[in-house]
C-alpha cells in the first residue's frame, strides 16, 4: 500500500507543528505497519537532498518556490500530480490551505485523507484575501476528501457543528507527547553554550509569528519582577523575515535571547531545565511545544485557548489569552512540575496510539476497494 503525504514543508528536522507532527507519526505507522509505503513529498529548499529515506519513510524533494503566499499551493499542485504519477494508493495533505486542492486530487481519482491542524484563518499573519482561501480549503477538505483528521477534540468537535453534513468524515486522531531524544551532551555545557543557566530562565518555543504571543510574553516578562540574572529564552525561527519578526528581534538583550532553532536533543535540555515553560499563544491545533514541555515535566502556564485547555492541565495553568497584566503577575510566581500532570498528557496523547489510528484509516480505503472490485465483478457476473 503506497502512502504519499504531502502539505509540509519536510522532515526530519524542519521548523513548524505540522513537520513535528508528522516526524513523529509517520515514521511510527513504518514500523508498526511494513507492508505501508510511506513517502513524504518534500519542498525541497527546506530539506536536504541528500537524504531520501527517514526511519523507513522515503524522503521525494519536489521543486518548490519559497514565497508566503504561493508556496504550499503551488508544491501540493506538484504534489499531486506527482502521487498521481506513481499511483499512490492515498494521497495524505496536512493543513487546510494545501487541502484547497483537495477537489483537484480527487479528480485525478486519488483517495484523499487531510488532516487539519487548526483553523488557520484565525492567525494574525494572513490578509482577508488568504483568510478567506483558508476558509475556503477547510471547506474543500470537508467536502472532497473521503476522511478529515482533526488534531484536537474542541477542533473535532467545531468542524463537526460547522459542517454537520460532513459530520460522519471527521476523526479525532490526537498529536502525540513525543519521548525527546538526547545526544549525550552534557547538559551544563549546552546551557552556557546559549547563555543560560538551569532552572534561570524562562522558555518558550515556537515560530516567530504573531498568534504565537511572543510579544505578549516579552512585555510580561519586562513588567514582572524576576530574580537577579533570571532570562527569558525564545527558541524559533521564522520561515518570512517581516515587520513583525524584525520588531521581535529588536527587543532582544541581556535578558530576552532569541535561540532561532534548536535541533530536539537541545529543546530536551531546555525543556527539562527551565524554571517555567510558557504558551502565550492566540491559535494553536494541538499545541506540540506544550505536549513536547509536558513530556519533560516541566512547569508550564499557557493561555486559555481552546486548543491548549486540551491538553486537561489543571486550572492554575491557564491565563486569559492577551492579559499581559495577569502573564506578567503568573511569570512572578513560583510554578513546580508535577509528576502525575505529565503521566497523564503521556497517557491521553500517544503517538503510537495516533499511527495505530492512522494506519487503520489508511487500511479503509484498501478494504473499500477490495468491496468496489467484488461488487463489479459480481456486476459483470450478473451481465454475461
Amino acid at each position: 500500500m503506497k502512502i504519499h503525504v504531502t502539505g509540509l514543508r519536510g522532515i526530519p528536522q524542519v521548523m513548524g507543528g505540522v513537520e513535528s507532527h508528522c516526524e513523529e507519526l509517520l515514521p511510527r505507522i513504518k514500523r508498526h505497519n511494513p507492508d505501508i509505503d510511506v513517502s513524504v513529498l518534500c519542498r525541497a529548499p527546506y530539506v536536504d537532498e541528500r537524504i531520501r529515506s527517514y526511519r523507513g519513510v522515503a524522503i521525494v524533494p519536489l521543486p518548490s518556490l519559497r514565497s508566503k503566499s504561493l508556496e504550499a499551493i503551488v508544491a501540493t499542485f506538484i504534489a499531486i500530480l506527482y502521487a498521481w504519477y506513481k499511483g499512490a494508493n492515498v494521497l495524505h495533505i496536512h493543513a487546510i490551505g494545501p487541502a484547497l486542492l483537495a477537489p483537484f486530487a480527487r479528480i485525478l481519482g486519488l483517495n484523499v485523507v487531510v488532516t487539519h491542524h487548526g483553523a488557520d484563518y484565525e492567525r494574525a499573519k494572513w490578509g482577508a484575501f488568504a483568510k478567506l482561501a483558508l476558509r475556503l480549503g477547510e471547506r474543500a477538505a470537508l467536502i472532497w476528501a473521503h476522511q478529515v483528521i482533526a488534531v484536537s477534540p474542541s477542533l473535532a468537535a467545531n468542524l463537526k457543528r460547522i459542517f454537520p453534513s460532513q459530520a460522519h468524515k471527521v476523526t479525532y486522531i490526537p498529536n502525540g507527547a513525543p519521548q525527546l531524544p538526547s545526544d549525550g551532551s552534557d547538559t551544563k555545557t549546552t546551557l552556557e553554550r546559549l547563555g543560560l543557566q538551569p532552572e534561570n530562565y524562562i522558555l518558550a518555543v515556537g515560530r516567530l509569528v504573531p498568534e504565537k504571543g511572543f510579544d505578549d510574553l516579552i512585555a510580561a516578562f519586562e513588567a514582572s519582577d524576576q530574580p537577579d540574572g533570571r532570562k527569558l529564552a525564545i527558541a524559533g525561527n521564522a520561515d518570512h523575515e517581516t515587520d513583525y519578526v524584525r520588531a521581535l528581534r529588536a527587543r532582544a538583550s541581556d535578558r530576552v535571547i532569541f535561540l532561532n532553532f534548536q535541533p530536539r536533543p537541545v529543546l530536551k535540555c531546555l525543556y527539562e531545565n527551565c524554571g517555567l515553560f510558557v504558551m502565550p499563544s492566540y491559535h494553536e491545533g494541538l499545541p506540540i511545544a506544550a505536549l513536547e514541555a509536558a513530556s519533560c515535566a516541566a512547569p508550564m502556564i499557557l493561555s486559555d485557548i481552546a486548543a491548549n485547555r486540551d491538553l486537561g492541565l489543571n486550572a492554575e495553568r491557564y491565563f486569559p489569552v492577551g492579559d499581559v497584566e495577569r502573564l506578567s503577575q503568573m511569570l512572578e510566581g513560583t510554578h513546580q512540575s508535577e509528576a502525575a500532570e505529565a503521566q497523564m498528557v503521556k497517557r491521553r496523547f500517544d503517538w503510537d496510539k495516533s499511527a495505530a489510528s492512522t494506519a487503520a484509516l489508511y487500511r479503509s480505503f484498501a478494504q473499500m476497494s477490495a468491496i468496489t472490485l467484488r461488487k463489479e465483478r459480481v456486476g459483470t457476473r450478473l451481465v454475461d
